[in-house]
């Protein structure tokens, strides 16, 4: 557990310069069109180097059977050299995902933004922060064209995907699709537009509030992806120096050490030496949290699936919000009390499950042993971001402020355990939900003395590399990361597409 000697409240940054600002927003301004990919990017988004590839073979795009083939074919070829065209072989997806044996890229018809790195292709939540820093940045066309893909996803793949590759059929991220939906209707105001996505926009509602995703027992949602085995890229390009991958370096972990966050058993088969189905369907059902890899459900998160997370519902009470308000924006006042009743239902939920008045938090609800996880994460901050926190609640959030605060912004949590979602780790997004929900309560100092100091270490990372990257370490105040994550990929992206919308974000609210 990370531990202050003194407590980071007291200790006030100073803002950075305007030398400093106007320096990172160039970067940020000319870093979109390194990371925007169109249809005349297809061959450069295709190849990916997170799953194995036979040299001199075509890289597979899948189209679905709800989209014409032929006019794939002409839009790529109007944009490809014969060249680029015959490194690439349309395919039409299965009836089946589990029936795919060459994994690819998922089409997409029109442009967007990646994360940057080995992160090629468009993903589900770092989306959201991405859009809000282009439009910061006045790219209302991109932020529009962005919003459209997710809805051509669910019409044509079925839900917002973790991210536009085959192997990510089998699951989404947390949801921001209204998030992005509204933030864009305040640039554009087109109702015509409104009304058209939100089909779509409930569809992809019901997806997590229907079993596999919902819970009966508490009624409250769960991360539960689909698919069987490892995850595909995973096992291809999380390795080692000696080779090992993973799921190798888990397995080794489980054999040799004590787990007394849940039932071993249930994820490691000590007399075969292995690890089971339900270890890689918590495997997976991690990934889509978004949250890769944390100790927040258990070692690995493999536990994930037994447990109402607080992010999740978080998102999922401000999507009932924002799903009544596009009705009564659209003049459909029938429909709003619906939508309402069910905001204010999960509200009721997340006070009886997920908030514990003893330590002055919201915890992960374990429904299969009916406790809360008293693990110390900083999605408990969500609630306050949504407004679903009493004063009350709201003030023992605060209280627990120094826990979570370090000379670099927010940790992501208090405990370190060598997987990049935990101590000494900071994110972006998590900083932008905390600042924006201590701001929403009238935390007005704490919330800027949090932004200055994460932008303060983005500044000064940048100056030192010329980069923006996906990570921190808000404890030491560095980006060079690799060597303190032992689980998952080491590497430190550089880009960073929801670093550099939070960044905008922040630098906005801060008035510089």
């Amino acid at each position: 557990m990370i531990a202050h000697a003194v407590p980071p409240s007291i200790v006030t940054a100073e803002r950075p310069t305007s030398d400093q600002v106007t320096a990172i927003r160039t970067y940020i301004r000319d870093t979109w069109q390194t990371l925007s990919r169109s249809l005349a990017h297809v061959l450069e988004a295709a190849k990916d180097a997170k799953i194995d590839h036979v040299p001199g073979q075509p890289w597979p795009l899948y189209i679905s059977n709800r989209q014409e083939q032929v006019a794939v074919e002409a839009a790529l070829q109007a944009v490809l050299s014969p060249q680029e065209y015959a490194q690439i072989q349309i395919r039409v997806l299965p009836a089946e995902a589990d029936e795919i044996v060459d994994h690819g890229l998922l089409y997409l018809p029109h442009d967007y933004v990646v994360p940057g790195g080995r992160f090629n292709e468009m993903y589900g939540w770092d989306s959201y922060f991405i859009l809000l820093g282009l439009l910061r940045d006045g790219q209302v066309a991109m932020a529009q064209s962005m919003v459209d893909q997710f809805i051509y996803q669910i019409e044509h793949y079925g839900a917002v995907l973790n991210a536009n590759r085959t192997y990510m059929l089998s699951r989404s991220q947390p949801p921001v699709l209204t998030l992005m939906v509204l933030k864009l209707f305040e640039y554009t105001c087109d109702r015509t537009w409104l009304q058209s996505v939100l089909p779509a926009i409930e569809k992809y509602y019901f997806y997590w509030t229907v079993p596999p995703h919902l819970n009966p027992a508490t009624g409250l949602s769960h991360y539960n992806a689909l698919g069987h085995g490892p995850a595909p890229e995973v096992l291809a390009s999380e390795r080692d120096e000696a080779g090992r991958t993973h799921y190798d370096r888990v397995r080794e972990y489980f054999k040799h050490i004590p787990v007394e966050d849940y039932d071993l058993s249930l994820y490691y088969d000590a007399d075969q030496d292995c690890l089971t189905e339900l270890f890689y369907q918590g495997d997976r059902s991690m990934r889509e949290s978004g949250f890769d890899i944390s100790d927040r459900f258990g070692p690995f998160s493999a536990d994930i699936i037994h447990y109402a997370p607080v992010c999740l519902n978080g998102l999922l009470y401000q999507m009932e919000r924002d799903i009544a308000l596009i009705h009564q924006t659209l003049e459909q006042p029938a429909s709003v009390p619906i939508w309402i009743d069910r905001a204010k239902q999960r509200h009721r939920l997340i006070d009886d499950y997920l908030w514990d008045d003893d330590i002055g938090l919201y915890c992960d609800y374990n429904f299969r042993t009916g406790r809360r996880r008293h693990y110390e994460f900083a999605t408990a901050f969500i609630p306050l971001w949504a407004g679903i926190a009493a004063p009350q609640q709201a003030q023992r959030l605060v209280d627990n402020l120094w826990k979570f605060e370090a000379p670099g912004g927010l940790l992501t949590s208090t405990h370190v355990s060598g997987n990049q979602w935990d101590a000494p780790f900071g994110w972006a997004p998590l900083q932008l939900f905390a600042v924006y929900g201590l701001y929403r309560y009238g935390y007005c100092q704490e919330a800027e003395r949090l932004a200055i100091k994460f932008v303060n270490l983005v500044i000064q990372e940048f100056e030192k590399s010329g980069t923006i990257v996906e990570k921190y370490d808000v404890e030491r105040c560095s980006a060079d990361v690799s060597g303190e994550i032992l689980f998952g990929y080491s590497s430190n992206e550089i880009g960073f597409g929801w670093t550099n919308g939070v960044i905008l974000e922040l630098l906005a609210l801060l008035d510089l």
